[in-house]
């Protein structure tokens, strides 16, 4: 799960103790913005295409479940990794 914080002063992700991402983005709620800012923040992070991600639940809620395509166990390796240096 994530959880967004649109309107936030400025732009980044961070892991949770409970294993929750934060993702905090300067956008507005507002006509998908904040949405496009959290996929473009993930996207920048772990170093994949915007194109791999997809909101699956909570497009107008502040937490989210997004969808990654790409192989799974090299997402999750990658995934990792960035918890490890960032967690």
């Amino acid at each position: 799960m994530l959880r967004a914080q649109p309107r936030a002063r400025r732009t980044a992700l961070e892991c949770s103790t409970q294993g929750v991402l934060k993702a905090q983005v300067t956008a507005p709620a507002e006509d998908g913005k904040a949405n496009a800012a959290v996929v473009a923040l993930l996207s920048s992070e772990w170093h994949l295409p915007k194109s791999a991600f997809d909101v699956a639940q909570g497009a107008a809620a502040r937490d989210k479940v997004l969808s990654i395509s790409g192989e799974p166990a090299a997402l999750a390796g990658r995934i990792a990794e960035w918890v490890r240096e960032h967690g």
